[in-house]
């Protein structure tokens, strides 16, 4: 029998309580063996609960442990030695972990969070920190839902990298559905992680609480965009209470997904003007330099180089370019054109373009 499966599983009691008679009775398999005379004894354990652990002895765990191994679900708990140590040290760490896919190994990680609805840059900003942190062999992690959190996971992925997903549901639910090829892409590079049984279903608590596990399996937090009030600074706030350090990406003051950045840099979080300076900073061995770092190296014409340079990682519309340039509408969209193709700008409505990062 798996007696830490035994006590992740037993009804009606919270995370809290659970690491609370972990910690009285030493392990899964003590307290199992306690009567309920013996659990009273214990301190902090009522008449009621005794009983409730003591009459759950009667609910057969071993077929539903068993079935976890049948559908690919790994299943540990803080008192096996694949727990992960980060996590493991944080306060209410969860008593235990679901994975599907490589489950943890010990490595660098950083979170990747911001906005779900988030702009263009945000998400092309994401995405080119996690693909450079994978370049590193860092592993991204954070928490599948759509915008930056998606980008930060797709950054990593497509530099061969590792990423680790932590969901508000069980790992056998895909949520957002919109999201069902990361989904499935993820386990053969990294893992799906949840504190909660398979088939659970996502609810609106269960994110706020999965923010800690978030924070608490990285070395630092990045936040990407985030409104004044938003999940992504739920995630910040237990980066910060965890002792870790948070790095929040500025915009400007009358931008609304800027607004939570902004006032995270005005704490003290440290700032990220761009993707070089962050790995300069967090003093990543093997270096490589940005290959847009600038217009000089790249293979472009005259032209080309000076509609690329008046380009920036936010919208930026055809009339401010024939102003900014001087071409020819004609001239201009050819360029344009070809710059698209070749992977340095993208069009992100009719007529507006970013830099490719």
């Amino acid at each position: 029998m798996n007696y830490a499966y035994w006590l992740a599983t037993v009804p009606g009691i919270s995370n809290r309580v659970r690491l609370h008679l972990w910690k009285e009775a030493g392990s899964a398999e003590a307290l199992y063996g306690m009567t309920e005379r013996q659990l009273r004894e214990l301190q902090g354990v009522s008449d009621a609960l005794a009983q409730r652990i003591t009459e759950d002895h009667r609910r057969d765990t071993q077929a539903a442990y068993a079935a976890l191994g049948a559908r690919g679900i790994d299943f540990f708990s803080i008192e096996d030695e694949r727990y992960p140590r980060r996590l493991r040290e944080i306060a209410d760490a969860p008593y235990a972990l679901y994975g599907k896919g490589k489950v943890w190994q010990e490595r660098r990680a950083v979170a990747i969070v911001g906005a779900r609805q988030c702009s263009e840059y945000g998400r092309q900003l994401a995405f080119r920190i996690a693909e450079r942190l994978a370049e590193q062999g860092i592993c991204v992690v954070s928490g599948m839902a759509q915008g930056v959190d998606r980008a930060g996971h797709e950054g990593a992925l497509a530099a061969g990298g590792v990423t680790c997903a932590v969901l508000g549901c069980g790992v056998d639910i895909c949520y957002p559905m919109s999201s069902r090829r990361l989904f499935d892409s993820i386990p053969d590079r990294g893992c799906l992680l949840s504190e909660y049984p398979p088939r659970t279903e996502p609810k609106p608590y269960f994110f706020p609480q999965r923010n800690r596990i978030i924070a608490g399996l990285a070395e630092l937090t990045i936040v990407v965009e985030a409104r004044e009030k938003s999940g992504s600074l739920i995630t910040a706030d237990c980066a910060l209470e965890q002792g870790k350090d948070v790095y929040a990406v500025p915009g400007r003051v009358t931008d609304p997904l800027s607004g939570g950045c902004n006032r995270l840099i005005r704490q003290g979080a440290g700032i990220v003007l761009s993707v070089d300076d962050l790995l300069r900073e967090l003093s990543i061995c093997g270096f490589r330099e940005d290959r847009h770092a600038g217009t000089e190296n790249l293979s472009l014409e005259k032209e080309e180089r000076l509609v690329y340079s008046c380009v920036d990682l936010r919208p930026t519309s055809m009339e401010e370019l024939l102003q900014r340039t001087g071409l020819t509408l004609p001239a201009l969209a050819e360029i344009l054109t070809g710059l698209e193709k070749r992977g340095f700008v993208l069009e992100t409505f009719k007529n507006c373009y970013v830099r490719r990062m």
